[in-house]
C-alpha cells in the first residue's frame, strides 16, 4: 500500500486546489462515502493524473469522462461506493477487471496487500502502469487480456471488482472469489440502468445484495482492437 504521499498536485494555486478537494470530499460523503480509510485512499490519489487533454480541468467533478477507446473513467462517487461496498482488508488479494484509466485501482491499491487489474485494450493497460509507476505505486499488477474469465492462475481472491456491466454475474469471476470473499459487479443491459451487485460467498453459495443504479459501458469478452 504505497504511494504519492502528497497527493493531489500540479494545481498552480494552493487556494484553488484546496477548494476543490473540499468540495470533492463533501461530494463523496453526499452520496453515502462515509468509510474513513476509503475517504482517505481518495483523497491521496490525484485523479487528475487519470483524466488527460480536454476534461483535465473537470477532473475533480462528480461526472464520469470519456478516455480512450469509447470508455469512461467513472465518476468518483460511484468510485467511492463500490470500493467502501467491496470492505477492502489490508491483507486483500484483489482482482479488478476493467483497469479502464486506473484511477479505481490506484484507489484499491492504498487500500490492499495486492491488486490485480485486466484490461482487454493493450494501451489503457499500458497508460495506466505508466501512472502507477509516477505515483509509487508497487503494488499493482497490470495485465492485458480477456477480464471475462478473470485470472485463474492467480485465483482464489480475496475480493474481486468488475467495472463493465454484465448481463449475470460472470460464471469464472464467481468461481475465483474465495469463500468469505466479496465481489461488487454492475449487472444488466448495456443499453439500460444497471443495478450494483454485491456478491458475498459462503460455504454454501453465493449471497447477492443489490445495492445502486448505475451505467457501465459493458463487459465484452476478448481483446480489444487497439
Amino acid at each position: 500500500m504505497t504511494g504519492d504521499d502528497d497527493g493531489i498536485d500540479g494545481a498552480s494555486d494552493p487556494g484553488a486546489l484546496a477548494e476543490r478537494k473540499m468540495r470533492f470530499l463533501f461530494a463523496l460523503r453526499s452520496h453515502g462515502v462515509t468509510d474513513a480509510r476509503v475517504l482517505t485512499a481518495m483523497e491521496r490519489i490525484d485523479r487528475g493524473r487519470f483524466v488527460t487533454g480536454l476534461f483535465a480541468d473537470r477532473a475533480y467533478d462528480d461526472t464520469p469522462l470519456p478516455i480512450a477507446h469509447g470508455q469512461t473513467i467513472s465518476q468518483p462517487s460511484v468510485v467511492g461506493l463500490m470500493t467502501q461496498a467491496l470492505e477492502v482488508g489490508p491483507r486483500d488479494k484483489v482482482l479488478e477487471v476493467g483497469t479502464g484509466s486506473g484511477y479505481q485501482a490506484a484507489v484499491l491499491a492504498q487500500l490492499a496487500r495486492r491488486v490485480y487489474t485486466i484490461d482487454r485494450y493493450k494501451r489503457l493497460v499500458q497508460a495506466a502502469q505508466e501512472v502507477f509507476d509516477a505515483l509509487g505505486l508497487t503494488n499493482i499488477i497490470t495485465l492485458a487480456g480477456d477480464g471475462s474469465h478473470g485470472l485463474p492462475e492467480q485465483a482464489p481472491f480475496d475480493r474481486i471488482l468488475v467495472t463493465a456491466a454484465a448481463e449475470d454475474p460472470p460464471g469464472p469471476l464467481l468461481a475465483q472469489l474465495r469463500v468469505g470473499g466479496i465481489m461488487v459487479v454492475p449487472v444488466g443491459q448495456s443499453d439500460t440502468v444497471q443495478q450494483l451487485i454485491r456478491v458475498r460467498r459462503s460455504e454454501t453459495g453465493y449471497e447477492y445484495d443489490e445495492l445502486l443504479p448505475v451505467r457501465f459501458v459493458p463487459l465484452v469478452e476478448g481483446l480489444g482492437r487497439e
